[in-house]
């Protein structure tokens, strides 16, 4: 923080003579004065400057132009994608653009297609809003939000994913850090991680040099919202560091052949029963330590090799309205969960009852 007014004028009333009367309302003071204010001024314009100018503290568009330095660009919002399963009247129209839906949100058809002999049909759509609301699971678009002639009936079978909100700054500046502070280079396994980095979606990835033999890479990713990738995201990777194996026509050098996989998700579960602060509710308080251990488990992926008990106690016993607890279990055990080298931990079932 730039030195106030006050601080200033009185250093330059220091420089000159104590012969003269410096005291408030006299004419050095009153002639000092304005040259602080102005020197305060650009003292806190340059201030501005230099936050904008470091990754530190830049934010936003001044945050994209920092990064921008090094190669890096703010991975943009998406939408979801998937395929819906429409029955209806043989011959009927499918119009790109018309629109099915689930409880929450709308979604688009991409494709103009006729009701086949069979009555049913696959149909890709979209999301029409961009980022993660569109994500929603296998069952949830079952509406037509108009009547559209000659179809019947919508469902999606599969899961519709792979809508991603906006990389945050703070997501952004630790890409840039990862890129600035790893030496990647000629293709070493720094190199793949920051390459997987730079596809939107994916959220974090992990390198297995010579995995299978000379002249192999297997890239490990997650997606943004730190569970497992799927095959959309995946193939979206390896197109991008090595679409034809080991021919150096993506991001990887020639003779490289990269494998990308999903990391296996492995779901925690958990159990214990908890002493409540009178007012609180055991619904309220279970939704709340679920939510605080999924942060737990989102900001630890490819950063731990077990999930530690004593972890989530403290969590439990942070958790407002908890003011103790027993018989603490973690997929039914009292100790830690260890997880392979592939694997992530992700939020499962917790049931807490009262002591």
């Amino acid at each position: 923080m730039s030195d106030s007014r006050a601080v200033i004028q009185a250093r330059l009333l220091s420089n000159i003579s104590d012969e003269y009367n410096k005291s408030e309302g006299e004419f050095m003071y009153d002639a000092e004065k304005p040259v602080a204010i102005e020197l305060e001024n650009a003292y806190t314009e340059i201030e501005g400057v230099l936050d904008k100018r470091f990754a530190e503290t830049a934010t936003g568009k001044d945050l994209d132009k920092v990064v921008k330095d090094i190669g890096l660009t703010r991975k943009l919002t998406t939408q979801s994608i998937g395929k819906v399963t429409i029955t209806g009247v043989v011959g009927s129209p499918i119009n790109k653009g018309e629109l099915v839906a689930s409880d929450s949100v709308s979604f688009e058809f991409t494709e103009t297609l006729v009701v086949p002999e069979s009555g049913i049909i696959d149909v890709s759509v979209k999301c029409v809003k961009y980022g993660e609301v569109g994500n929603i699971p296998v069952g949830a678009i079952k509406y037509f939000p108009k009547t559209l002639s000659g179809l019947q009936k919508v469902i999606n079978k599969e899961a519709i994913s792979n809508g991603y909100n906006e990389e945050t700054d703070e997501e952004l500046r630790k890409r840039y850090y990862a890129k600035i502070q790893t030496p990647a280079t000629s293709g070493n396994k720094y190199h793949y991680r920051n390459w997987a980095l730079e596809v939107t979606g994916v959220g974090d990835a992990r390198v297995v040099p010579l995995w299978n033999g000379n002249g192999t890479v297997k890239v490990v990713i997650i997606n943004s919202n730190k569970t497992g990738a799927d095959k959309t995201l995946v193939d979206s990777v390896k197109n991008y560091i090595d679409p034809v194996d080991g021919m150096g026509e993506g991001q990887a050098p020639i003779g490289a052949t990269v494998t990308v996989v999903s990391a296996i998700e492995k779901a925690i579960n958990i159990t214990a029963n908890v002493s409540i602060t009178n007012g609180f509710n055991l619904g309220i308080i279970q939704t709340t330590f679920k939510t605080l251990v999924l942060e737990h488990l989102q900001s630890i992926s490819f950063n731990a090799s077990y999930i530690s008990i004593a972890k989530i106690g403290k969590i439990l016993l942070s958790t407002e309205g908890v003011m103790d607890y027993s018989d603490l279990k973690i997929n039914g055990a009292t100790s830690n969960i260890n997880l392979a080298d592939e694997e992530i931990a992700v939020m499962g079932n917790v049931n807490l009852g009262v002591m």
